[in-house]
């Protein structure tokens, strides 16, 4: 099963022993097969809508910027579970905050 692992951005500034500990988090993930993916997002982004045939674009950073995704981590895992598990630890690497889980549907 894979799952997407997305986490919104906080105020908290990170510094060398958090690097260190996420670093050997994502070595143990990937040595072991399960991170297939991870990386950081760029806070604005586009954002585009389609209502009918009308498509609008629209640049960012939007109002809501908090509520952005800042971060993602894509895991192959035998469960849901599993997956929530991943989260924790990472939860308790990175403090306060907040991730989402979802699977990810297809091959």
């Amino acid at each position: 099963m894979r799952f997407l692992m997305t986490t919104k951005p906080t105020d908290e500034p990170a510094d060398e022993n958090l690097y260190a500990e996420m670093g050997r988090f994502v070595e143990e993930l990937t040595a072991a097969g399960i991170l297939l993916a991870t990386g950081g997002l760029e806070p604005g982004g586009v954002r585009i809508t389609s209502t009918g045939d009308e498509i609008t674009v629209i640049d960012g950073p939007f109002t809501e910027a908090k509520e952005a995704v800042a971060g993602f981590a894509l895991v192959e895992v035998r469960s849901r579970e599993e997956a929530i598990e991943l989260t924790r630890r990472f939860r308790k690497i990175v403090g306060d905050g907040e991730s989402v889980i979802q699977q990810v549907f297809g091959p």
